[in-house]
Parts: C-alpha cells; structure tokens; sequence
C-alpha cells in the first residue's frame, strides 16, 4: 500500500508542523543539574561530629593494637604449633594470629578513614567543566586553591585526635613488614653449626633402619646413615636430616692418606658428611677405585682417601668427617658432633 492509500488522519506528525508538535521538548542531553545538597547530622551538630571523631579514632588506635599483636604473635608462638580453632578445625596458630592481626590492622584504617570522609570530611558535590590537558597558570593556582580547600574541608588540622592517631596506625603499619624481614634467613643462634650427632649416638642405616656393624660395611661400599633416635615421621625430620646425614665408606687403612681421617675412623670405616659444602646438594655418587666422590648438582669432586679435600669444582673446603667407634654392643657409634659446620662454607665464615 503505498502512501497516497494511507487515510491522512493515520500518516505520521512532523515535529514542528501545525498538528501541535512543542519544538525543542524532550531534549534527552539536558543538563538535569544537581539534588538539593541535604546536610548531616554532624554538619549541624558539634556533638555527632566529636562521636565521628572518637569512632575514628577509636578504629585507629585498634589498628595499632593489631599492628603490635602481629609483631607480638610473630615472637610468641613457634612456627610448629598447630591449635583448633572453630570453625578453621586444625591450623598453625602462628599463620593464624599473623593473618588475623595484619588483616585487622589494615581493615580498620580502611574503615577509619571511610568513616571519616562519609561522616566529617565535605560533602558538597562540586561540578567542574572538563578543560585542556595542558595545564595554565590559572589551572596550576585553581588546583592548588582546591587542595587548600579539601585540606581545611577535612579538619585534619583541627581534628587532631583523628590526625594524631591515623598517624600513628600508618606509622606502625610498615613495621609488620620488617618484622617479616625475619624470614629472609635464621635468627643468629648456632642451631646451623650443631647436628644430632652426639657421643653414644648410634649410626642407623637409613634403608634399613637398623643400626650398623662394623661388618655391616665392605670394602669399596657406601652406605647412608643418620643418628639414632630420628624418625621420618618427625615434623622436624627433614631439617635435622640435611644436617646430620652421614656417607659411610670402608677403605683399606693402608689407603688412607690423611693422618686425621684415619685417627677418627674404624678399621677403615669413615663417616663423611653427605652434604656438599658449595650450595648444599645431597651427595650420592661414589667412584670406588679413585674413593672420590661426586657432587651431582656442580660436579664438585671430594677424596675420601685424603680428608674429604676438594679436587674440582666449586666447593669450598672439605667434607667435615665424623669420629666414630664402637660401642658395647657391636655398633657403631658417633664420638662426638662435627667438628666444624656441614653444609655451605658460609656458615663457617659467618
């Protein structure tokens, strides 16, 4: 059907024409303005406004509590200590209280200064035409008139139980993060310089666990061992283990060059520690007619005919060696702990 069928009364009406259009109505970009600004109850009321304050400065001050309780958790509980706590069942009491405390400290002066701005700061809605990137001097003076503003509209001068406090929850804050500088490396103590290894200490066979005989161990043989009484279900096992694991080789005694090595063997059972001293690596590679052994991980090669020295690689200094003997009942037995640091040469020097 085309338009000239179309009855005239059902044709659409042009805006503007005589059929009673209103021009220029509907403008859907018109600037709608802005509401009434309504005051609160602190605006009017001194006595809200001091409540606002000291609730502010209320959730500061346990901000701070919280700060010095993780400093605290972190120097009271040990990192072994696992507790129930409903409805979390078991956890680690220190990753709990260190969490719990962190997490308050920062969520209260969040919350502290959210209060803050909803309830003293200004809140007068200002309307600022969008202008040039490049900043004029008119700018540069405009934007410095308004940080005046916004600093006096705060009363951060004149509220200063709110400054004074905020303050001091900022500055407590970082301190969680030196205090977790603590993690970095052990505190100084000596328990690096010190294994299980004691005199009595039987040697167990770690794939037999049971302890080992002088005939136990043959001619050109290594076995692994480590001090009686450790268990591997231990939490503590693996820690104690990369101190005190032992490399235990029989050579003939007529073989044994160094004049220590062969004081504090057994018949020409040795006792070396596994643990190499450049980074640590478990050694495990033995070569039995040269009695060197291997470092896997930087190819650091040691003598255990001459003192466990170092004939290539990285490695430091030698391998410390363990006295043993024979105890009572036929097994052998450390006469002491090491005499030096196992491990990495560092701890020696430091």
């Amino acid at each position: 059907m085309s338009s000239q069928q179309i009855p005239e009364e059902n044709l659409p009406v042009e805006q503007g024409t005589a059929h009673g259009a209103v021009e220029g109505a509907g403008d859907p970009f018109a600037d709608p303005g802005l509401p009434a600004h309504k005051p609160r109850i602190q605006d009017i009321d001194e006595r809200a406004a001091n409540r606002s304050e000291r609730a502010v400065a209320f959730m500061f001050t346990l901000s701070m509590l919280a700060t010095v309780g993780f400093i605290a958790s972190y120097v009271i509980f040990p990192v072994d200590k696992i507790v129930y706590i409903w409805p979390f069942g078991h956890v680690s009491a220190l990753n709990f209280s260190l969490g719990l405390t962190l997490g308050l400290a920062l969520f209260l002066i969040g919350a502290g200064a959210v209060h803050w701005a909803r309830t003293l700061m200004s809140d007068v809605e200002v309307a600022d035409d969008r202008h040039a990137i490049e900043a004029t001097p008119e700018v540069k003076a405009k934007v410095m008139a308004d940080f005046a503003d916004g600093a006096r509209e705060s009363a951060l001068g004149r509220r200063k139980l709110i400054r004074n406090t905020m303050f001091g929850a900022l500055a407590l804050v970082p301190l969680s993060g030196v205090v977790l500088l603590r993690d970095l490396g052990p505190l100084p103590e000596k328990k690096l310089r010190k294994t299980l290894w004691a005199k009595g200490k039987q040697l167990v066979n770690m794939n037999t666990m049971e302890p080992l005989r002088p005939e136990d161990v043959v001619v050109g043989s290594l076995t692994f061992a480590m001090p009686e009484g450790l268990e591997e279900d231990a939490h503590d096992f693996q820690s104690q283990i990369a101190k005190a694991a032992l490399m235990i080789i029989r050579i003939e005694p007529d073989n044994i060059k160094d004049k220590r090595e062969r004081e504090w063997a057994h018949e020409g059972i040795v006792a070396f520690s596994k643990i190499c001293t450049h980074v640590g690596c478990p050694i495990s590679l033995y070569e039995q007619q040269t009695h060197h052994v291997l470092c896997p991980c930087h190819q650091s090669t040691f003598d255990l005919s001459d003192g466990a020295r170092v004939i290539f690689g990285p490695a430091g200094h030698p391998l410390p060696q363990l006295r043993i003997g024979v105890n009572s009942e036929g097994n052998l037995e450390a006469l002491g702990d090491f005499e030096e640091p196992v491990g990495p040469a560092f701890w020696e020097r430091g």
